[in-house]
């Protein structure tokens, strides 16, 4: 069984590490979109998101502190379900379906945010730095 959540460990944080440094290799792009949503200083809202995701999916993949990190996650997975994917202020029915899906998507991660909170710690495999 520990092997399992390593394994969803890495898969699940490794998602969110390689979303954060998206945001950083798609700074110009991913401004834009913020700005098109009226995100105030966007991009300032993107390197935050950005460092948000990097550090939660670190935390999630390397075990070190990951409470923090699924709460950071779960704060993140929040307030970008309801401001970035707001499917019901979208006109175009494929566009509604594209931002419903990202935004149930951002729930389904929330879930597993949970489930890692579940969890005792230290995790199998982890980072034990600072703890007994």
């Amino acid at each position: 069984m520990e092997k399992a959540v390593l394994l969803g460990r890495i898969l699940f944080g490794g998602y969110f590490i390689r979303s954060g440094i998206n945001h950083f290799l798609n700074l110009e792009g991913m401004t834009g979109y913020t700005a098109s949503k009226g995100v105030p200083l966007p991009e300032f809202a993107v390197i935050f998101t950005g460092l948000m995701l990097l550090i939660g999916g670190l935390s999630i993949l390397s075990g070190y502190y990951p409470k923090i990190g699924s709460y950071i996650l779960i704060v993140f997975l929040v307030a970008v379900a309801v401001v970035m994917h707001d499917f019901w202020n979208v006109e175009d029915t494929a566009a509604r379906a594209g931002q419903f899906s990202r935004f149930l998507r951002n729930f389904t991660f929330i879930g597993a945010c949970l489930m890692f909170l579940a969890l005792p710690e230290p995790w199998a495999f982890s980072l034990k730095i600072g703890k007994k």
